[in-house]
């Protein structure tokens, strides 16, 4: 990017999956990063290879507290909002919770950010948004009514963000991830994302279980990709590119019986016996959609956006990390 000043970016949520990678990535470049998380899905191992970069400042606060918000914010050029409970099962769950951190947690940030005057705030919008709509692709315009709580939390943080757009003239811009995968994605706990779950299962022999037939498809997005469409929509100066969201994806869709059957190809060639083991389908999930595919257009006409990953691309590069660090 031709972009080459320097800047002081607070990446909230920046010790889970995709908020780490960001704050390796731009310490890399050259910026100040202070990352503010609350390590309640988060976890310290994910920043170790720059906790004692004399660039990166982290903060132990939460999101629903508005002061710690304030005071991580302070002095910062840009915000990248990454901090959300995510998960549709665990918004079913406890969509108390939820709502308080990805509602009420992201109005304390458009506060702490309009009142810093920093100069964009770029979040982590979702795929969920479009909801009951079953047209294909996805594109921005187009939505569907909310299927889960987390996706009514996901909706109303793009609705918050236009109207401090309108009414403070905070600039912002949402990106609506589509099931973004690779390096740092955590395999454990109850609501583990997919691919590294079944590579998990995989690696010790377990057999991965596939929720319904496996006929369910998403456009799986690589990490790399993320981070490409994140530092865009930061550093854009196309003034008809802020104040709107975008889709965060590849744009190909991939179902989860073709998933599994790459993920088996990549493994075997390292463990052979990975070829063997067998598949279990079990029921639907309560909440999903059956299939998922963006329109990245909007996104490539406005931000230059151009995916790198193909989703097998990644899935590579995501087996192969898993092996070196979790075998």
């Amino acid at each position: 990017m031709a972009n080459s000043s320097v800047y002081k970016i607070l990446i909230t949520g920046g010790a889970g999956f995709i908020g780490s990678n960001l704050c390796e990535y731009f310490i890399g470049k050259g910026h100040q990063v202070i990352c503010l998380d609350n390590f309640a899905t988060g976890h310290r191992h994910n920043l170790n290879s720059i906790i004692n970069h004399p660039n990166f400042r982290l903060i132990e606060g939460d999101i629903r507290n508005l002061d710690d918000c304030k005071n991580a914010v302070e002095g910062c050029d840009y915000v990248l909002h990454q901090a959300a409970l995510g998960s549709v099962p665990r918004s079913i769950n406890d969509p108390v919770t939820t709502n308080d951190v990805n509602v009420s947690g992201f109005l304390n940030m458009l506060v702490a950010a309009r009142d810093a005057k920093i100069k964009r705030f770029v979040y982590a919008a979702s795929s969920s948004t479009y909801g009951d709509s079953e047209a294909l692709p996805k594109v921005e315009q187009n939505i569907g009514k909310p299927l889960s709580p987390y996706a009514i939390t996901k909706y109303v943080n793009e609705l918050y963000a236009d109207i401090f757009a309108k009414t403070y003239g905070l600039e912002t811009i949402g990106l609506r991830y589509f099931n973004v995968f690779g390096r740092k994605q955590d395999p454990n706990g109850a609501y583990a994302a997919v691919i590294p779950k079944f590579v998990m299962q995989l690696m010790n022999h377990e057999s991965p279980i596939i929720n319904g037939d496996g006929n369910y498809s998403r456009d799986f997005t690589y990490i790399d990709n993320i981070i490409q469409i994140n530092e865009l929509a930061m550093l854009t100066n196309n003034p008809e590119a802020v104040n709107t969201v975008y889709n965060a994806a590849f744009g190909d869709r991939t179902t989860l019986n073709d998933l599994v059957f790459y993920l088996k190809e990549s493994l075997s060639e390292l463990d052979a016996t990975i070829a063997t083991v067998p598949i279990v389908h079990g029921p639907n999930r309560a909440g999903d959609i059956p299939h998922s595919l963006a329109s990245i257009g909007k996104a490539q006409n406005l931000l230059g956006y151009q995916p790198k990953y193909s989703m097998q691309n990644g899935l590579k590069e995501a087996v192969k990390w898993y092996w070196e660090h979790l075998k």
